[in-house]
This record gives C-alpha cells, sequence and structure tokens, in this order.
C-alpha cells in the first residue's frame, strides 16, 4: 500500500523513496540510517498501536514528531531517522532511528507535562473559572459555529488574533479560506460542559465534563479543516489523519508556541495556552 504524507505519495514495501519531492537531496544526508528510514515508512500507514486507543498508522503524530526531534525531513527519509535516533540517545532509548511505541511514550509524556492545566488535573486540583471581568468576546469573524458562548480570557485572545494573523500572512493556502483558524470552542462554564456530558454523551465522565480545560478561558478548539461529513471535532482516525494533512495544522505544529499555544496531539482542533511565549519549552527538558 502506498502511504501519503503531506500529499506526497511514497511508495512502500520497497527504498523508501519519495516521488518529486523537494527533500530528496537535504533529507538523505545519514545514508547509515537507510534501513531505519525504509522501517519507518513501512509503518507510516500500518503501524498497529494503541497512543490514545487503537489505531492503524502514526502519519497522524508525525509534524509533531518531527518538531520535538528538531527535524523538516519526513519520516520516509534517512536524516528523520537520523535525528529520531539523536533524540533516542537523550533519553536512554536504543537509538535506531526507528518510530514505534517505545519512543512514542516518551514524547507523550513531553507532551502531557507541557499541558499545566492537564498536570493540575492528575493531582486532583481543577483551577477555578476566570472571573467573568476577565472574559472578552470574540469577532464574529472568528466565529466557526460555537456551540457555547463566544468568549476567551482576553490575553489568550490577543495570542490568538496576533497568531492567526501570521498564520494568514504567511501562508497562502491559509490566507486563501477564511474559516480555517476559526474557532467554534473557547471558554466554556463547568456547569454547561456537564449539562453537554449529559445530554450528549462521550466525556470522558464527570471529571472531565466539570474539570475540562475549556473552563479556564485558555484552552481554543481550532476549525483545521474535516472531511465531508465528519464534523470539525470528530476524532475518526481519517478525520484526524485529514486535518493533520492540512496547511492550517501544519502552520500551528511548526508555530503556534511561538504564541504560548500548546496542542493536545489527539485532537488536532485543540490547543492550550501555557503562558508567554517558550513557556511550553521550561516544563520538560532531557535527563
Amino acid at each position: 500500500m502506498a502511504a501519503l504524507f503531506f500529499g506526497l505519495v511514497l511508495a512502500t514495501g520497497g527504498p523508501a523513496v519519495a516521488q518529486e519531492t523537494a527533500y530528496a537531496t537535504p533529507c538523505r544526508a545519514h545514508a547509515e540510517f537507510a534501513g531505519a528510514a525504509e522501517a519507518n515508512a513501512a509503518s507510516l500507514d500500518t503501524l498497529e498501536w494503541s497512543p490514545f486507543g487503537p489505531e492503524t498508522g502514526w502519519e497522524a503524530y508525525a509534524p509533531a514528531v518531527m518538531r520535538e526531534i528538531g527535524t523538516d525531513c519526513p519520516p520516509y527519509t534517512p536524516d528523520f531517522a537520523g535525528a529520531l535516533a539523536a533524540w533516542q540517545t537523550r533519553w536512554d532509548l536504543a537509538p535506531t532511528g526507528v518510530f514505534g511505541p517505545e519512543a512514542f511514550q516518551v514524547l507523550k509524556g513531553l507532551w502531557q507535562e507541557r499541558r499545566p492545566f492537564v498536570m493540575a488535573r492528575f493531582r486532583d486540583e481543577c483551577p477555578p473559572p476566570p472571573p467573568p471581568s476577565a472574559l472578552r468576546v470574540m469577532d464574529e469573524s472568528e466565529d466557526a459555529g460555537f456551540r457555547e458562548g463566544r468568549f476567551l480570557r482576553g490575553d489568550v485572545l490577543a495570542w490568538y488574533r496576533a497568531m492567526v494573523r501570521d498564520a494568514r500572512a504567511a501562508d497562502p493556502a491559509i490566507a486563501a479560506d477564511p474559516e480555517l483558524l476559526t474557532l467554534f470552542s473557547g471558554y466554556r462554564a463547568p456547569e454547561d460542559d456537564q449539562l453537554r456530558c449529559e445530554t450528549e454523551g462521550g466525556c470522558d465522565g464527570v471529571r472531565r465534563a466539570v474539570c475540562s480545560p475549556h473552563r479556564t478561558g485558555t484552552a481554543i478548539d481550532l476549525y483545521v479543516g474535516r472531511l465531508p461529513g465528519e464534523t470539525a471535532d470528530s476524532t475518526r482516525p481519517q478525520n484526524r489523519l485529514h486535518q493533520s494533512r492540512g496547511p492550517a495544522y501544519r502552520w500551528l505544529m511548526a508555530n503556534a508556541h511561538r504564541y504560548g499555544f500548546v496542542n493536545y496531539l489527539y485532537e488536532p482542533w485543540h490547543w492550550e495556552w501555557v503562558g508567554p511565549p517558550g513557556a511550553e519549552t521550561r516544563t520538560a527538558s532531557a535527563p
């Protein structure tokens, strides 16, 4: 089967060679990792694993992995494998350059540690909602069809607006679609979340219902595309894969940290503001 990564056709079952890509020369300097690159290419859409639940393939997580290990080279190249091997060494893993569940568990831990709200919830703490005076209403142009009130904490709204402005200036594909990066959820009152979970289902028990990151006014759900027939927050694997290939998610993964936002990897649309730019890099470091 051929894997599709960022819209590029990749042959699997043989040498990992992307057809007509700009990565061919700059991402093939580490010939010693050619075998690892081939293994990564083969597993990109075939790996049977459970990162958050049963899934097949890991392409949806590839943009985040690339950023974490410090490479622009896609997973089917030797230079990605070389960067992964160097990262594995830093974290006392076997430096094979081959992606798998063991590496992802470390990555997942790092990503979760950069979400202060989640770490507080692990300690059975639940931050109070902000006072109404701290909330600001969003413009209609920023609204992608809200289920709840169109509010965010004022400082978070300012950073969100700066991020969207810069994204549209930097990427013509984002600028061409005014719906991209609009919001479909911001601040949610705890009692409203609980009622929604009780009536709609699909929530992770009462704790999530009454202690969602959205209660802080710092969590945002952004429209990053969707497959026809799916909702913007559908967790179906093919919908999340489609979103991870889109220009909005790729730009966010590369740049959102510069505005203080971090992603919950299972949901390409869900981002949390953790403080001034760079705050997320101070919460976890290599041993």
